[in-house]
């Protein structure tokens, strides 16, 4: 079996972009999530995402390349994330590769407790969701891929 050196020296240089983005996104989202909240964490991946210059649609298969990589970063960071914060740095990544990508979130009551889960759609199909998570949780109507209103 591979070594984790030896596995990423194997990744295409795309790769392992995707990668340390994701190493670093985490986190940093992480942090930004519980400074600051939701809509000025999100906005502020947006508007870095409207900075960035115009870029070729990337081929289709790069969304399985992309969930690999962030799943990967997962893997080596020491604090497991929530699932919005890997929703979000997902979600972010696609993004920025101009493969169309949306935010969802959803909510359930189990046992008298309110629970909600994040999950990311490309093309109606949810990513990274084991056993199909996401069906246990009813779907807000609105995705959560656009930037928030701005409170008056």
């Amino acid at each position: 079996m591979w070594n984790p050196v030896q596995r990423y020296r194997a990744l295409d240089s795309d790769s392992q972009r995707l990668f340390w983005s994701a190493v670093i996104l985490l986190p940093a989202v992480r942090v930004s999530l519980r400074l600051r909240g939701y809509n000025r964490t999100f906005a502020s991946l947006q508007k870095r995402l409207d900075a960035t210059a115009v870029k070729p649609p990337r081929p289709a298969h790069d969304v399985q390349r992309t969930i690999r990589m962030v799943r990967a970063a997962l893997r080596y960071l020491p604090a497991k994330s929530t699932c919005l914060e890997e929703s979000l740095v997902l979600w972010y990544l696609l993004q920025k590769q101009e493969i169309s990508a949306q935010l969802r979130i959803g909510v359930r009551k189990t046992e008298g407790k309110f629970e909600a889960h994040a999950w990311v759609e490309h093309e109606g199909v949810a990513l990274h969701q084991p056993d199909e998570m996401h069906r246990h949780y009813s779907a807000f109507d609105k995705e959560f891929s656009s930037t928030p209103a701005k409170k008056p």
